[in-house]
């Protein structure tokens, strides 16, 4: 679908575009949509530490209970959860590709939330994430989540396995575009039209009823007249067969799995838990509430990513 290379060109200047956002600092987190934890047991900080110094190649996939505490809600969650709150579901792909209404729906109700979750940023879990990274720890990090919060971080050695809400293509020429950008087209079609917006999902998506999308106006590419849709992989869709190959390499260079914020329910992520149990690596879970990986998990921590992963000592592997 992409060139290797239009895609790095589109991650470089979403990562210009953030630059200034990787001194942001760590502040107070937003527990709205984090499900009620106890604080961190000193044992498993201990137990974490361990694993964490072990580890000299550290394989890492978040997912969206990584970002909870930016103000992003996730799925699944007890309570809080999407699924939980709401009867909404995440629009499917079959039904973007064939239905021009269902393209008007979600584009409007993405045009409304877009203001809102584009200005999310990154916790205290992203950044730790980072400095992982720039000391040496950690060899590779994948992301469920299309928020682009651990781009806003700082971190590089990444693949977002579902794809990011920041990038926009066209079906018919491939051709790419920011999200960001597309917002001002949106904007001339519609100079008179409002509407407001009831709740917000993980995926930058909020509530609106049929009466008030049925007059929102969706630009075509404009270098083709072709069909615009997220660079998202929607439910009922897969992952690039390429991007699979290409994150299995990364997971076969490393020596343990830490996961973080996810209950890995969706296969395109769990296949990798599956990959490092087969290749007896240790794994890590950080998640509140039980995941699908627990039965054969080294360690299992209940806890909040943001609260228990600084508390890790990591030393400087890179002097």
């Amino acid at each position: 679908m992409f060139s290797a290379r239009k895609l790095s060109g589109v991650c470089r200047a979403i990562r210009f575009h953030h630059c200034r956002s990787q001194s942001v600092s760590r502040t107070s987190p937003n527990l709205a949509f984090v499900p009620a934890c106890l604080p961190p047991d000193p044992v498993e900080v201990e137990e974490l530490q361990h694993f964490v110094s072990n580890s000299k190649r550290l394989f890492v996939m978040t997912g969206a209970g990584i970002s909870t505490e930016s103000g992003i809600p996730d799925y699944r969650s007890e309570g809080v959860g999407l699924y939980a709150r709401t009867d909404r579901r995440p629009i499917q792909h079959a039904e973007f590709i064939r239905s021009a209404s269902a393209r008007q729906r979600y584009w409007a109700r993405n045009f409304v939330g877009w203001p809102q979750f584009s200005s999310h940023q990154p916790n205290t879990a992203h950044l730790v994430l980072r400095d992982w990274e720039k000391l040496g720890k950690l060899h590779w990090l994948v992301t469920q989540n299309v928020d682009a919060l651990h781009t806003k971080a700082g971190s590089q050695r990444m693949t977002e396995l579902h794809g990011c809400t920041h990038r926009v293509f066209c079906l018919a020429c491939g051709d790419q575009i920011l999200r960001s950008e597309i917002q001002e087209h949106f904007e001339a079609l519609n100079p008179t039209w409002k509407a407001e917006a009831f709740g917000v999902a993980p995926d930058g998506d909020v509530f609106l009823t049929d009466e008030q999308v049925c007059n929102f106006q969706v630009p075509a590419c404009s270098k083709c007249g072709g069909i615009l849709k997220p660079d998202v992989t929607f439910f009922g869709d897969t992952v690039s067969q390429e991007k699979v190959s290409f994150v299995h390499e990364r997971l076969a260079e490393s020596d343990s799995m830490l996961v973080a914020g996810s209950s890995m329910q969706v296969y395109s992520g769990y296949r990798f838990a599956l990959a490092a149990r087969e290749k007896q690596l240790p794994i890590a879970i950080l998640n509140i509430g039980p995941t699908r990986l627990d039965h054969f998990a080294s360690l299992k921590l209940n806890s909040r990513c943001g609260e228990l992963l600084p508390l890790i000592v990591v030393d400087d592997a890179t002097s």
